[in-house]
């Protein structure tokens, strides 16, 4: 049997909870890396998981303006976390992809976050966890699945430093 309107609504509120938790938690959070925006974290995070992409297809990925992404891709390839080339399809537009440094840089943002998660969840058990993660993950199948049969693009997974070894061992 399905969740009733009072359960779906209580679940729906939680989250929306957790997001406005989430999102003041970003803007208050110690820096994980010096010099690195934490308004930037997604752009790494996007071209981590794409390998190379170019800064249209960044900003339609992120929802956000061209320009705004521009920025923060040209003060990402300042710090040396990003080259940016010429897209071998189209030499007018331009792609990026991660350095050496910006993988190693991600690898520590990646590891604090898991960190100060670890903490907020220093209470929880390993079942209760993989339980939580389960549900987490057939929500998130559940809206992607409401999204295509609507039609509408759903975004890339988030960043995993799985799939991002994967990639440089490759």
């Amino acid at each position: 049997m399905g969740v009733s309107k009072d359960e779906a609504n209580e679940v729906f509120l939680g989250l929306l909870r957790v997001q406005k938790l989430l999102v003041a938690a970003k803007h208050s959070a110690p820096r994980l890396e010096d010099g690195v925006d934490v308004t930037a974290y997604p752009v790494l995070f996007v071209v981590a998981g794409a390998g190379t992409v170019r800064i249209s297809e960044l900003a339609a990925t992120l929802h956000n303006d061209v320009s705004t992404v521009s920025r923060q891709v040209s003060a990402l390839v300042t710090s040396g976390l990003l080259e940016k080339s010429a897209d071998p399809n189209d030499g007018r537009a331009w792609v990026v992809s991660l350095t050496d440094t910006g993988h190693e840089v991600l690898g520590r943002i990646q590891d604090g976050r898991a960190t100060w998660f670890q903490g907020l969840l220093r209470h929880w058990d390993g079942p209760a966890t993989t339980e939580f993660v389960t549900r987490l993950r057939e929500l998130g199948d559940a809206l992607d699945a409401n999204l295509r049969a609507r039609g509408a693009t759903t975004p890339p997974m988030p960043y995993s430093a799985t799939k991002v070894q994967k990639q440089k061992e490759d």
